[in-house]
């Protein structure tokens, strides 16, 4: 008796599923290769773009493939397949999908990388740290974007519609309030974290909890004067300016902020009766942050290892990742439970 209709899309849907979650993996190995290029100050490794010491990028000889240039272009390479994976994903979305926004939503996909891989040409040919920061980002936010392309195309998001007229609109507004407050310090820090990274001085402040010894370390012209002879007799750093020390004072403090704020997130969820485990999704948000907090911690401790920062890099991402989503679930459930005009769901 051959397969039915309906037996061979719930099988097709699975496999899109299967193939978005695989380009959201490739996209954050693609964020962590770019986090060790950074911490390993790559960036110029290979100095020309498109091309790589002049050969094409695909037939780079692997013999050349050591050092600052194994991670820089090992990134490009990544880059490709990131790249390659997306439009596959969105040609799929396009050939199999109804819902109008989603296929919207692969398109845009689309868009962002190649914006991303032409940042990424332009931070090398211009030599542009801002650049860096503008590719840092949006390279985030085309995580949590694939990220929801998959959640989209998931069987969990059919409970999430089925629940959604079950739930009273209500009853999700303080989750929503207090995940959005998680969200926009995620992003602070995304954006702080950035910022410092492509200053390429190292760390402004090599000890934690404390600020060179003190819970607010003074900055006037003398202090700072001292505080630069410090790092470079006693810890070998390059000099720093008042201006990075507070950022990465703001940094920590954000962080506090966002750790408290995911703590009242939880709480809330907790009381929220969904089906869908709106407080499972508050509660990796929770641990995420907590071990988000600790390798903060670690990286100052380790004088930023490449592999401590680009771990800290990585889990930030997955948790920005998980406030994204689980908003978006939220938000579905606030919805009216009616079906969507269009054929969405």
């Amino acid at each position: 008796m051959g397969e039915s209709a309906e037996g061979k899309r719930g099988r097709c849907d699975v496999a899109r599923f299967a193939f978005a979650v695989l380009a959201a993996v490739a996209t954050l190995v693609l964020l962590c290769l770019g986090g060790l290029v950074t911490s390993k100050g790559a960036g110029m490794a290979v100095p020309d773009w498109p091309t790589s010491f002049g050969y094409n990028m695909f037939f780079f000889p692997w013999s050349m493939m050591v050092g600052g240039v194994l991670y820089e272009h090992s990134h490009r390479l990544m880059g490709s397949l990131v790249g390659v994976l997306t439009t596959g994903l969105m040609v799929w979305i396009w050939w199999a999908e109804p819902r109008r926004w989603l296929r919207g939503a692969a398109a845009g996909a689309v868009i962002m990388v190649v914006i991303q891989g032409l940042l990424g040409g332009m931070r090398v040919v211009w030599a542009k740290d801002q650049i860096g920061i503008i590719h840092a980002v949006l390279g985030q936010a085309f995580f949590v974007l694939v990220g929801a392309i998959a959640l989209w195309s998931s069987g969990y998001w059919e409970r999430v519609v089925s629940a959604a007229r079950r739930v009273e609109c209500g009853g999700t507004g303080p989750v929503g309030r207090a995940g959005l407050a998680v969200l926009v310090l995620v992003v602070m820090q995304l954006v702080l974290a950035a910022t410092m990274r492509h200053a390429h001085r190292g760390l402004s402040i090599p000890d934690f909890p404390l600020a060179y010894g003190q819970i607010w370390p003074s900055l006037d012209e003398a202090a700072l004067a001292s505080i630069n002879r410090l790092r470079g007799e006693a810890l070998g750093l390059p000099e720093t300016t008042a201006g990075l020390i507070l950022l990465q004072l703001a940094h920590r403090l954000v962080a506090v902020a966002a750790v408290v704020a995911a703590c009242g997130l939880f709480a809330r969820a907790r009381r929220l009766r969904d089906g869908v485990g709106v407080a499972g999704w508050a509660g990796w948000i929770l641990g995420l942050m907590a071990v988000q907090f600790v390798l903060g911690a670690w990286t100052v401790w380790s004088n930023k290892a490449a592999d401590i920062a680009t771990a800290h890099m990585a889990t930030g991402a997955i948790l920005l990742a998980a406030v994204s989503l689980m908003l978006i679930v939220v938000a579905r459930l606030g919805m009216e439970g009616n079906a969507l005009e269009g054929g969405e769901r």
